[in-house]
């Protein structure tokens, strides 16, 4: 009987592909395995097996696979049933969540290789000169890859060439399948088991009186076996001994010594015994008991804590608690700076039982952590990571902790699942019939409107740990300031004063400006020119320290200009300002202060966010400017001045969400100061003082701004009274964009009337030589959301049965942010 697997290929693809296998192969496989399977003409890819049958494909012949890279399930089901969720909810392929789901070295890679046909006579005068050159190369080597001909015929496009030679029968081309990830194995040495009595151990001892250094290296392993009593690395004892590794290979090659490898995740706990957890005060212990009792009937428990409250110990609580059962717990943070604090304090308490997973991490650190939570390991009960740790495979989660889970990082953009973790963790709780807390001091107006209808429990703490008082907030006008010329550079005299008196009192400083590099804009004074990005609609943003003209959105850069490209002139002057103009600044008015800066020039490396945090934790750095990096739960307890370079740059944002983004990154960044004894001090810079939000925020009036905000999306039919999905249409050509835009809106309007807005272009229009124009559909509350879904998809695969729209491209964007 013939047997069939449905395969999951990494590719966008809307339908499962099927496959034969032998009946050896189908009483072996599982879902959730992975395979190698040809795909098109020469393609090879990694698959996983969803489902084992007995049903042939009816519109296509099922190829053969090519082999079976696992020998267990390397996806549990309920990921598999998450997976299904996030790619039907958000309207994306079972493909795409597991391509962006499973760490890059999963994906095994094919590489074409090219080599001569065995006893094929052919006549060397009717090759081309490039053909002889393949030819010539064959006989000195037997393979040669793509990139390897590339090089030899000087020519990127080889395709032809190689076609030319395969009818002729002169090579053939074979795929070769490698894994990328490569497990760390540690080297290791023990005495040869001859030696293992005395009396033999004394003969060579005698031998080895010449050879001092090789004598030396003897006892000293033979006095670390003792005393220590787990294996030795030669690494470790080419220190302890001081003999070379030459010394130690001889002693391998004589005998003396054996070695052997043990296998060794990259990222290993060093650290000491861990500390029981803090006892809790009145208020955190009042919000433990309300979150514990809450989860007697609710799933899902929003922690509203203010700035500095301690809700990292309310969690360690809970944490505790849990583990004890053997379950797992997955902590989320939306920004990785976040989890280089939070690990230490969370291996102060719980030690090895905490693993980190992020797109920091290289991948083999990544697959390690995935193994490791597969097989329900103790290393691995505690998981920390950003959105992506969402997707790993656990088998027995009980808690998942979103934290700062107002967050817009949690909402991936780019590529397809579009998700938001919040939510998407919020389903993976219920698959694994565990409980979610959702902490946050300036709750999403969707979460604080579900704890208020009940849908979530809600514990809140309205006190600062130690009962320390919420920063005092200033708000300084500086068109006044201007007016009375009372400015220096982007500094108002107000903020100056409170800087040199907190650095006086050795305390730090934070700054916050949202908007990296020197000036968003470079201006000729005569002509008014600005250069631009050849492949976007913006303007290039100034880079001092690399003296570049950038572009945010693709990267593409110029060296700085001395003239107006449009002029000529040398009158070029700078619009604007980013982090690394407040940092220059700094460095003029104070010479003697350390200044540090963090925004995403700073943070490229793996450890870049580490060193900036140490430095500052260590007092090394005074002043640190940086962009809301800052603002996201980090905890500095030196910090006593916040000062936020201009306010109006966020809340004047074409977004019907700005004034609530607006309001909580200035709590958040206002919360990062007086987070000890003393009471903090905050100074906000606004050209508009009298701002309904910025008068909210000063007076830290959450609940007035909720209410605001509710009443003015309850009236203009935006979340959480009406759901959104954003279709984005992109393509190099202006009038195709319109065109297709125009149909598509038309078509969504038959069937959506009023609900539909635009098509409309974004404020940036073109991105990468790409025109983009926005459609946003409303969805009222009493709609069906899948019967919604299945029309829109419906139109999509009308619209691009046509012809001429087929190379638009359409992203689709479910609740978005």
């Amino acid at each position: 009987m013939a047997y069939f697997i449905d395969v999951i290929l990494p590719i966008p693809l809307e339908k499962l592909f099927t496959y034969s296998i032998s009946e050896t192969e189908a009483s072996f496989l599982k879902p959730g395995m992975r395979v190698a399977v040809p795909f098109g003409k020469s393609k090879v890819y990694t698959a996983l097996v969803y489902t084992i049958h007995q049903q042939a494909p009816e519109v296509y012949e099922a190829k053969e696979i090519q082999q079976i890279l696992d020998e267990e399930p390397i996806i549990t089901k309920r990921q598999l049933t998450h997976w299904e969720w996030i790619a039907s909810y958000y309207m994306a392929s079972l493909g795409e969540v597991f391509r962006s789901a499973i760490p890059s070295a999963f994906l095994l890679e094919s590489e074409t290789i090219i080599s001569r046909t065995e006893n094929k006579e052919f006549d060397e005068t009717l090759l081309k000169d490039d053909e002889f050159l393949i030819v010539e190369a064959l006989q000195h080597q037997s393979l040669l890859k793509i990139q390897e001909i590339s090089s030899i015929v000087e020519k990127k496009n080889v395709l032809p060439l190689l076609t030319r030679l395969i009818e002729k029968q002169i090579i053939q081309v074979h795929e070769e399948i490698y894994e990328q990830y490569k497990p760390k194995l540690v080297r290791y040495v023990k005495l040869h088991t001859k030696y293992a009595n005395e009396e033999n151990l004394q003969h060579l001892l005698d031998s080895l009186n010449r050879a001092k250094k090789q004598r030396e290296v003897v006892l000293h392993l033979f006095s670390l076996s003792a005393s220590i009593k787990k294996p030795i690395t030669v690494k470790e004892l080419t220190q302890k001994s001081g003999g070379s590794s030459t010394v130690i290979k001889t002693l391998i090659e004589k005998e003396i010594l054996e070695e052997y490898y043990i296998q060794q995740d990259r990222i290993e706990y060093e650290g000491a015994e861990t500390e029981d957890s803090k006892k809790l005060n009145s208020y955190q212990e009042e919000a433990y008991k309300t979150i514990k009792e809450s989860f007697d009937n609710q799933d899902v428990c929003l922690l509203y804590g203010i700035t500095s409250s301690g809700k990292t110990e309310v969690y360690v609580k809970l944490i505790e608690e849990l583990i004890e059962t053997g379950k797992q717990v997955l902590y989320l943070l939306p920004e990785i700076a976040l989890t280089t604090q939070l690990i230490d304090r969370l291996q102060y308490y719980f030690g090895d039982k905490v693993s980190v997973y992020h797109s920091k991490y290289s991948v083999h650190e990544r697959v390690e952590v995935w193994n490791n939570v597969l097989a329900n390991k103790a290393k691995a009960q505690i998981v920390i990571g950003a959105r992506s740790s969402l997707l790993l495979p656990f088998s027995n989660l009980g808690l998942i902790i979103v934290d700062e889970e107002h967050e817009t990082s949690f909402k991936q953009f780019d590529p397809a699942p579009r998700y938001h973790a919040r939510d998407a963790a919020i389903v993976l709780a219920k698959i694994h019939r565990g409980k979610v807390v959702l902490g946050s001091a300036t709750p999403s107006v969707e979460s604080y409107y579900n704890a208020k209808a009940n849908k979530y429990a809600l514990a809140t703490i309205t006190r600062r740990y130690g009962d320390v008082l919420l920063p005092d907030m200033e708000l300084v006008d500086i068109k006044e300031k201007h007016r009375k010329k009372r400015m220096n550079g982007h500094f108002s005299d107000r903020l100056l004063e409170e800087i040199e008196e907190t650095l006086g009192n050795k305390e730090q400083v934070i700054l916050f400006q949202n908007r990296r590099g020197y000036a968003p804009i470079i201006e000729c004074n005569v002509c008014g020119h600005s250069p631009q990005c050849p492949n976007c609609d913006v303007s290039l943003t100034y880079h001092q320290y690399k003296n570049q003209l950038r572009c945010h959105y693709c990267s593409h850069h110029i060296a700085m200009q001395l003239q107006c490209l449009a002029c000529g002139s040398h009158e070029l002057d700078t619009k604007g300002f980013g982090t690394q103009q407040i940092e220059e600044e700094l460095k003029e008015l104070f010479p003697n202060v350390k200044v540090g800066r963090m925004d995403l020039d700073t943070t490229r490396g793996k450890y870049g966010y580490q060193k900036i945090i140490t430095a500052f934790e260590q007092q090394e750095i005074q002043i640190l400017v940086g962009t809301q990096m800052l603002t996201k739960g980090l905890d500095f307890r030196n910090v006593n001045l916040v000062g936020i370079m201009n306010a109006d740059s966020m809340l004047n944002f074409p977004d019907f969400r700005a004034y609530e983004r607006s309001f909580q990154l200035i709590q958040q960044v206002a919360g990062r100061a007086g987070r000890t004894q003393k009471r903090g001090k905050v100074i906000v810079q606004t050209y508009n003082p009298y701002h309904q939000i910025l008068q909210q925020v000063s007076m830290g009036d959450y609940e007035s701004m909720f209410t605001d905000q509710l009443n003015d999306r309850r009236q203009f039919k935006y979340p959480p009274f009406y759901r959104l999905i954003k279709i984005t249409l992109k393509h190099k050509e202006y009038n195709r964009v319109n065109e297709s835009a125009a149909w598509l809106a038309k078509s969504l309007r038959n069937n959506f009337g009023e609900h539909v807005l635009g098509p409309e272009f974004p404020p940036v229009a073109r991105i990468r030589n790409l025109y983009l124009k926005n459609i946003l559909l409303k969805i009222p509350k009493q709609q069906s959301l899948p019967k919604t879904k299945e029309i829109i998809t419906r139109i999509k695969t009308t619209f691009l049965s046509i012809s001429e729209y087929r190379s638009v491209r359409i992203i689709i964007d479910v609740d978005t942010i």
